[in-house]
């Protein structure tokens, strides 16, 4: 799901964000590197809007195919839903 490209150290842009007084203030006092907490919670709302979109454009291709394996069954059984 990701288009990024490992074998180099991504470019860093300058940003201004507005972020509440009291949470800057707690991740100080913490030691946080607040751009890098940034940087991972957005990166956590990219991935997950990611998927919610692509659940949304392959909700009705999903649907057919469990109605499908509903009808039909699997093409085998996994090993681990086999009856011992």
């Amino acid at each position: 799901m990701s288009d990024h490209d490992y074998s180099q150290t991504p470019r860093r842009k300058r940003v201004n964000l507005t972020v509440r007084e009291d949470v800057m203030k707690e991740a100080k006092d913490l030691g946080l590197n607040a751009s890098k907490a940034a940087e991972a919670g957005i990166e956590a709302a990219v991935r997950e809007e990611k998927g919610r979109r692509w659940l949304e454009e392959n909700r009705e291709a999903i649907k057919a195919h469990n109605r499908r394996i509903e009808r039909e069954g699997t093409v085998f059984t996994p090993w681990w839903a086999e009856e011992i």
